[in-house]
């Protein structure tokens, strides 16, 4: 006799999958980036909504991430450990066991958001630079007025908290 089936619950209440979508009754209309054809939208954009993290060892390396950044700790969502930002936005951990292309992830947060993260990233003596690069250890970017710093998760992942989006002047 077969299991029954148990739906899995996403655990950051609202399911994201379920947002922006609607009715054509409900759309309203816009227009897309070429400026002639006509599109619908539900009050959502087009947003990123999650995107899954290759590491060694889910625990671990969610685990580094929410520690560094201060977010919640992990939930299981099926095979994969959820780390998920202020904005909705979620990486999902998935353990591999053949190469892990290394990714790049930048975090915008607030000033104080910034220095809580830097005092982990030190006190935990890891490595960070100014630049992707990699070629100014241990200093922090001043770029269009804010500050920004690059460091590696444990798997190799270079990770980037930043105070003022790139271009937003300063």
């Amino acid at each position: 006799m077969p299991l029954p089936i148990t739906p899995r619950r996403w655990p950051y209440g609202r399911q994201p999958w379920t947002a922006g979508f609607c009715s054509s009754t409900e759309a309203t209309s816009h227009q897309v980036s070429d400026g002639r054809r006509a599109g619908k939208t539900c009050g959502v954009s087009v947003q990123l909504n999650h995107t899954i993290v290759a590491c060694r060892d889910q625990q671990r390396s969610a685990t580094f991430l929410s520690e560094i950044l201060g977010l919640p700790s992990a939930a299981r969502f099926g095979p994969f450990l959820v780390v998920a930002a202020d904005n909705g936005v979620s990486l999902d951990f998935a353990e591999r066991s053949g190469p892990i292309a290394a990714q790049h992830y930048a975090f915008l947060v607030g000033e104080e958001e910034f220095d809580a993260a830097f005092g982990r990233i030190r006190d935990q003596g890891l490595a960070f630079w100014a630049d992707p690069g990699r070629s100014r250890r241990g200093v922090i970017n001043r770029r269009d007025g804010g500050r920004g710093l690059y460091f590696e998760d444990p798997d190799g992942h270079l990770l980037e908290i930043l105070t003022r989006p790139y271009g937003s002047g300063g």
